[in-house]
């Protein structure tokens, strides 16, 4: 297995504060996918979507983001088609009134052994009654960590077309490295009004078991995010002891 990375260059036209960073990277990308009638098909139906993205960095003390400023951030995917494609669609968003990506880089990683997973945006898993586990409202991380490997599991049968056959849930260790929940601030348009939508998640280190399948289901973690609304920038993954 592969996935590819680019890394965005982008120029601030404005003051963009850490609120609102994943919004603005997420309207940004889909605007971008409407403009190529393959990822607009991708964009408008309810599927995995197979790419994630991180935030802004180099991060500001101020949590402002600054104006005429340049910043980098990274989108990952699986599907090599969707990166090629908008790596070019990027570019040519010119009329954004928040952003403009001045390049970007395109790297390909190969599959290799993974000893941890760090999330480094928030990882959002949905329970019962619309809400998001946390472990306050929730508290089972038996049963967290079975729809983090289920989900996996989904992600990589829906690209591969294939079954993918487990005799253990891929996670050896968990540990919740957040004190309160961590947020992911979005917006929706209901009925002509514009709803804010905040996004419970939680920041993990993985340790994943050694078997060939569970290294896999980690590997497509780091693909394409891990959890759940990893287009609005949730769950993206740093991988370390690589090798």
């Amino acid at each position: 297995m592969k996935y590819y990375e680019l890394t965005c260059i982008a120029y601030l036209k404005k003051d963009i504060n850490f609120k609102n960073s994943f919004e603005t990277i997420n309207k940004y990308i889909s605007y971008s996918m409407a403009q190529s009638s393959n990822l607009k098909d991708l964009h408008n139906k309810n599927k995995f979507k197979h790419y994630t993205f991180d935030i802004f960095y180099p991060t500001e003390k101020s949590q402002i983001y600054h104006k005429n400023h340049t910043y980098n951030f990274n989108i990952r995917s699986i599907d090599e088609n969707f990166i090629n494609t908008i790596s070019t669609t990027l570019r040519e968003n010119i009329n954004n009134p928040n952003i403009q990506i001045l390049q970007t880089n395109k790297r390909i990683i190969k599959q290799q052994f993974i000893t941890e997973l760090y999330t480094a945006t928030p990882t959002i898993i949905s329970i019962d009654n619309g809400l998001y586990w946390t472990a306050e409202k929730d508290g089972d991380i038996l049963k967290l960590q079975k729809q983090l490997h289920d989900n996996l599991e989904k992600k990589y049968q829906d690209f591969f077309e294939e079954p993918i056959q487990s005799q253990q849930n891929f996670i050896q260790l968990l540990e919740i490295k957040n004190k309160y929940p961590q947020s992911i601030y979005t917006t929706k348009k209901i009925k002509d009004k514009i709803i804010d939508i905040r996004l419970f998640g939680n920041k993990f280190r993985i340790v994943p078991n050694e078997d060939e399948v569970s290294q896999k289901l980690a590997f497509i973690a780091l693909a394409c995010g891990l959890g759940e609304k990893n287009s609005y920038g949730g769950g993206f993954c740093l991988g370390r002891g690589i090798r």
